[in-house]
């Protein structure tokens, strides 16, 4: 029975029934439309039916290694990333992992937290690379390719982390980011901080864009978070 979700969907493949259900639970309520299967041939034929956006998929499988598993995937023209489940601390799995087409590795056991938090980095990533490379919000003008920022026509400098402050807030404009959404899209799963440097960061970039705008763009709303307007009047 398929669950119909509006949610990125991703595909687990584990030939341990006890995890197969752990992480169909748990990200289904983070969100997500699941599918599961228990070996290398049952996911090819997943793929083929439905291509997923990500793949959960066991290093150590009863009929064929998520290795040639996902070489198999590749050679077909299957392009959504891949994050490898491995039993194995090894150095020489993680390399071989990554270089016949995976995008990132989780080594049991692992942490639910951990396993949701790499997803939403590495779906994050593909976004970002399927987006078109320049943004336009109001007076604010984004090149995604050359890290150049632009506010009515005068180029400013921001450091890494206040063009994906900006490059966020702009992805979003005219709704209200609470600072646990922010930390989590701009800090993303590493950063152990609190929310106040959320609000560090907005000043900093209120202190570049204000002086070349009638009116602060990004706008705090009390008790809620922030919102970036379209234009300023």
């Amino acid at each position: 029975m398929t669950t119909q979700h509006k949610g990125p969907r991703i595909l687990i493949v584990d030939d341990e029934p006890s995890i197969r259900e752990l992480l169909t639970t748990s990200l289904r309520f983070a969100g997500f439309g699941v599918r599961a299967v228990a070996n290398g041939a049952q996911t090819i034929s997943a793929v083929l039916e439905e291509e997923p956006d990500l793949i959960i998929l066991d290093v150590m499988l009863p009929d064929m290694n998520g290795f040639s598993v996902t070489k198999r995937l590749r050679s077909h023209g299957f392009t959504a990333p891949i994050l490898f489940l491995t039993a194995k601390d090894d150095t020489e799995d993680k390399v071989m992992g990554l270089t016949v087409g995976g995008d990132d590795y989780v080594t049991k056991p692992f942490s639910l937290d951990e396993i949701i938090a790499r997803i939403k980095a590495i779906l994050r990533r593909t976004i970002q690379e399927d987006e078109e490379a320049v943004l336009e919000t109001g007076p604010i003008v984004l090149d995604q390719d050359t890290h150049e920022v632009r506010v009515a026509g005068t180029q400013i400098e921001l450091s890494p982390t206040e063009f994906k402050l900006l490059r966020y807030l702009m992805q979003n404009a005219n709704r209200v980011l609470s600072k646990a959404q922010i930390l989590d899209h701009v800090w993303e799963y590493d950063f152990n901080g609190d929310a106040g440097i959320v609000e560090s960061y907005i000043s900093y970039l209120r202190r570049k864009l204000d002086p070349l705008t009638d009116e602060s763009l990004i706008q705090t709303k009390r008790g809620f978070g922030y919102m970036l307007k379209t234009d300023a009047k």
